[in-house]
C-alpha cells in the first residue's frame, strides 16, 4: 500500500506559496522504500512504519539538495574595498554533514577553509555555502575536499587555498569493522599553500594540524 498525506494533490500548485507546501513523493519512490522496509524483515504496513516512506522520500530530497545547488554561485559577489588586506583568511570547524555514496550511510564532520586573496574577498558565509552545496550530495570524502578547493580556486582567483576536511563515516562505524570513534583527514592544497612552505605551515597551524 502507497501513502498519500491528505494534501498531496494540492501540494503541486501550493509548495512554493510561502514556502509552506511538503514535497510530493511518486508513488514508485514510495515503492521501493517500502520494497527496503520487506526486505529487511519489518512489515512496512504496522502503525509506526505506515508513513516511513513519504518520510524517508523527502528526508533523502534534503540530504541531497545540493543537487539543485550551484556553489560556484555563491562566490559570484566580491568585494575590493577591504583596506589593502592581502593576508589569510580562513574559516574554521564548519560543521556538515553528506552522505557516502558506496553505502548511502552519513558522514558527519567539520571542514576549515581558507584563501590568500589576490585582490578581491567574498563575505565569508559564502565559504561555508559552497561545502554544504557539494556536501548536501552522494560523496566521498577525498572528492568532497578537491571540489571545494577547486570552486574557490577557479572562481576567487586568489593566491592560494587551502581545505582540510575531518570527518567520521558511518559506513565504517556502524557496520563492517564497526569501529566508532574514527576520524578520517582529508587535504587540498593549491597555489601559495602547495608551494611555499612557510605559508602551507602557517596555514596548517592555524586550522590545527
Amino acid at each position: 500500500m502507497l501513502y498519500h498525506d491528505a494534501d498531496d494533490d494540492n501540494d503541486l500548485a501550493g509548495q512554493d506559496r510561502a514556502g509552506q507546501g511538503k514535497i510530493p513523493v511518486p508513488d514508485h519512490v514510495q515503492q521501493a522504500i517500502i520494497t527496503l522496509l520487506k526486505w529487511t524483515g519489518d512489515d512496512p504496513e504496522r502503525e509506526g512504519l505506515r508513513d516511513t516512506p513519504l518520510r524517508v522520500a523527502r528526508a533523502w530530497k534534503e540530504y541531497c539538495s545540493g543537487y539543485e545547488d550551484d556553489p560556484s554561485l555563491h562566490l559570484s559577489r566580491t568585494f575590493e574595498e577591504v583596506g589593502g588586506y592581502d593576508e589569510l583568511v580562513l574559516l574554521k570547524g564548519i560543521p556538515f554533514q553528506s552522505h557516502c555514496e558506496h553505502h548511502m550511510a552519513p558522514i558527519i564532520g567539520k571542514a576549515s577553509i581558507a584563501y590568500m586573496p589576490r585582490d578581491r574577498v567574498v563575505g565569508i558565509s559564502k565559504l561555508a555555502r559552497v561545502l554544504h552545496g557539494y556536501s548536501r550530495r552522494l560523496q566521498v570524502q577525498e572528492r568532497l575536499t578537491a571540489e571545494v578547493a577547486a570552486c574557490i580556486w577557479e572562481h576567487l582567483h586568489p593566491h592560494g587555498v587551502a581545505v582540510v576536511i575531518e570527518a567520521s563515516h558511518s559506513c565504517m562505524t556502524a557496520r563492517g569493522v564497526r569501529t566508532p570513534g574514527v576520524s578520517m583527514i582529508t587535504s587540498r592544497l593549491l597555489g601559495c599553500f602547495l608551494d611555499d612552505h612557510r605559508s602551507r605551515e602557517e596555514v596548517m597551524s592555524l586550522m590545527g594540524y
